[in-house]
């Protein structure tokens, strides 16, 4: 079991629990994160506390590199960290992240996917695909482009460099920074003010910022243009060089081919 789900007070909480692996984002968490996240729903939550068990200072490691394929696109529309995404973008409820410690790569995809992030002072974020070679979608670059400011997308992607509490508070990632001692009593007192709310505007709201959100056309001739660049990257030594290094826990060496 790699997710631990609850409901109490019209709140829902789920934790990720599997830190022998850094809550690692494995299609086996993924499906139990679905399935948690499905019958919350069908509960009729009024917010929904997303958080990680961590003995390493490790919020979530990202997605699991043993399982990203060589050679084909490694994040097509049916992957499993993809249908996450998507399902907590679409949950009928507000969706908080409360993060203690470091998120990494499609981590810090799934937490910018909440709809509000409060974290303490361990709390850090990098966005790690140019550390492995990888070409990452138009739906994730579209949500970080979105999410946060463009030079500020640019940098985080650019360098992978993890932005500590103090920058992400400022740079808009966290609403709110709260001292460790303080962060799950201000994270539940937070969700407890939106279970007040009237639940059927809180929905249809959160989903009005959702397609609105999401209402810019993408041109066929750019979205052809983003695939064939994207085809170019995962098809390169760059890419399988990236997976090696990081399986053989070594810098990689790029050599733009």
């Amino acid at each position: 079991m790699f997710v631990s789900a609850e409901h109490r007070e019209a709140i829902g909480f789920l934790t990720l629990a599997h830190p022998r692996k850094r809550n690692a984002l494995s299609a086996a968490l993924v499906d139990e994160l679905l399935a948690a996240i499905d019958k919350l729903a069908a509960a009729k939550v009024r917010a929904l506390i997303l958080s990680a068990v961590s003995d390493s200072g490790v919020w979530s490691a990202g997605a699991d590199i043993a399982e990203l394929p060589l050679g084909e696109d490694p994040l097509l529309y049916s992957d499993p960290l993809e249908q996450l995404l998507r399902a907590v973008r679409h949950f009928p409820a507000p969706v908080i992240a409360m993060v203690r410690g470091s998120v990494w790569g499609g981590a810090t995809d799934l937490v910018l996917s909440c709809d509000i992030v409060i974290g303490d002072d361990s709390c850090s974020f990098a966005i790690t695909p140019v550390n492995l070679g990888l070409p990452y979608n138009t739906a994730g670059t579209l949500s970080f482009i979105r999410r946060l400011p463009l030079n500020v997308a640019k940098e985080m992607i650019f360098t992978a460099r993890p932005i500590g509490a103090e920058e992400a508070e400022r740079w808009s990632i966290l609403n709110h920074r709260v001292a460790e001692a303080e962060l799950e009593s201000f994270t539940l007192d937070f969700a407890r003010g939106i279970a007040t709310k009237a639940p059927l505007a809180v929905a249809a709201i959160k989903e009005q910022f959702r397609m609105l959100g999401d209402s810019a056309p993408l041109q066929p001739g750019i979205f052809e243009r983003i695939q064939e660049l994207r085809h170019r990257v995962f098809k390169s030594a760059d890419y399988a060089e990236g997976i090696r290094a990081f399986k053989e826990k070594r810098k990689p060496v790029f050599i733009g081919e």
